[in-house]
């Protein structure tokens, strides 16, 4: 399964639904073949680890975990709202993200001609 990301890394992105429903977080890894994303400070768990070695510590770690990429939606940093996106190709061949709301671009996908 691979999934067209509308997310990257890091963007800042509004959790849609699950028990972290409402946060924000900025995107720390994406997934596509999974469909999942890796967002700061969202989906933390906790994990027992034990000591590996004379120099490291065990004990329990928190760390975030994956959550799929359908529940994120991404938040324009033009007009500060979450937000759909769109791809479109300007005059110069090259290809944008755009933001559905404000309609401001939001970042260059790729700098090649169209085919």
């Amino acid at each position: 399964m691979n999934i067209k990301s509308h997310v990257k890394t890091g963007d800042t992105v509004l959790v849609l639904t699950g028990k972290d429903a409402g946060k924000k977080g900025k995107v720390l890894d994406v997934l596509p073949k999974e469909g999942k994303v890796l967002v700061e400070g969202v989906n933390i768990r906790t994990i027992h680890k034990k000591p590996r070695g004379m120099n490291q510590e065990g004990g329990r770690i928190e760390q975030p975990g994956h959550i799929h990429i359908s529940n994120v939606m991404l938040i324009c940093q033009n007009c500060k709202q979450p937000t759909r996106i769109g791809r479109k190709y300007l005059d110069d061949g090259s290809k944008v993200r755009y933001c559905k709301k404000c309609s401001e671009i939001i970042d260059n996908i790729s700098k090649g001609k169209k085919d």
